[in-house]
């Protein structure tokens, strides 16, 4: 027996999670303390947005990347929403524009000023509203620009056009229960929902039909998610009957069986999937868990690999991902997370080492 058949030959075995030095990270922010599982974070190249606790109404942080350290009290936030914010999404075209979606039914979009905000920003570019409950989802179309899905506890999805604020597609009536996530195919003519009746479905917008259905995708009651991979695959992450946490792969064309099926534990925080379709890798993050797992995704049985945990001492409240163009690539990182603790936010880098 050759010894390659023993180990799999993989160039991400070796991948390090390493979280920067104190001075680097975002301090004294009152994380959001709502009981709604959305990563509280969006990042992109210029800015680390944040939910954060505040009286009153919604509001989150947008902070310039490089102001790190202690941020004082009186930083100026978003603060727009009469509700609890649930969920913001940075645009993908443009690193000036995010949208939020709150508790007071509304989806907000906002731009934010070239070097971050210097006085409260209560005046948004845009205001969707369709929605009949809190809005807990809201995802940019990640190929058209302009184009916004949000998704609500009335469990109907919208399509917005943000350019002239009008609903594109209304799809009522897919979805019997609470919508747990959504997630776009890599260009945007399908995506797939996770919702709370178990079952996964995906959705052409177009056509406003659901094209795949999984029932029981897994058995468990609490919540889970289901991400695109770049190959059209599907990504899902829940719990089983006896509440032990799954992770599995699904194709889209034969959705019977899942091709690959893992039981990581038995905590009980809901997982998040992040999928970086450049190398092929899922992180899971769970919340109030304290480390990361990573995953290869590969052509051959058992297609799930698992590659390495990164653990850190302070459970997680949230989690935000870099996008692949933030990124420092003569280091050869090839993810940055940035973990919610409950008074800061700490970047972590992901690097593959160098012989």
């Amino acid at each position: 027996m050759s010894f390659r058949k023993v180990v799999r030959q993989s160039k991400f075995r070796h991948v390090f999670g390493q979280p920067v030095k104190t001075e680097q990270c975002y301090d004294d922010i009152r994380v959001s303390r709502v009981t709604w599982d959305s990563t509280f974070c969006a990042v992109n190249p210029s800015f680390v947005a944040i939910i954060v606790e505040a009286s009153g109404g919604g509001a989150f942080l947008v902070l310039p990347l490089h102001k790190t350290g202690r941020i004082d009290k009186s930083y100026p936030t978003v603060c727009g929403h009469t509700g609890p914010v649930l969920d913001i999404d940075w645009c993908p075209h443009n690193d000036h524009v995010i949208a939020s979606g709150s508790e007071d039914c509304t989806v907000m979009v906002w731009q934010i000023p070239e070097n971050g905000l210097s006085q409260p920003l209560t005046e948004p570019v845009v205001v969707l509203e369709g929605h009949s409950k809190r809005v807990g989802i809201v995802t940019w179309h990640p190929t058209a620009r302009n184009v916004l899905l949000s998704a609500g506890c009335d469990n109907v999805v919208l399509i917005w056009n943000v350019g002239t604020a009008e609903e594109l597609y209304r799809l009522e009536g897919l979805h019997p229960d609470l919508i747990y996530s959504v997630s776009w195919s890599r260009d945007g003519s399908r995506f797939c929902t996770a919702c709370k009746d178990k079952s996964v479905r995906v959705i052409d917008p177009r056509r406003g039909t659901v094209v795949a259905e999984k029932e029981r995708a897994h058995e468990g009651a609490r919540p889970m998610r289901a991400i695109f991979l770049a190959d059209g695959k599907i990504f899902t992450t829940g719990f089983s009957r006896m509440s032990e946490r799954q992770l599995a792969l699904w194709d889209t064309e034969n959705l019977e069986e899942p091709m690959g099926l893992q039981e990581l534990d038995s905590s009980n925080g809901a997982l998040l999937p992040f999928y970086d379709p450049d190398t092929n890798v899922v992180y899971v993050c769970g919340k109030g868990d304290s480390s990361i797992r990573y995953f290869e995704i590969t052509e051959e049985p058992p297609y799930i690999h698992f590659l390495n945990t990164f653990t850190s001492k302070e459970p997680q409240r949230g989690m935000g991902w870099m996008p692949k163009r933030g990124l420092d690539v003569s280091k050869c990182e090839i993810a940055r997370f940035y973990k919610l603790h409950e008074r800061k936010c700490e970047p972590i880098i992901m690097t593959v080492p160098r012989k």
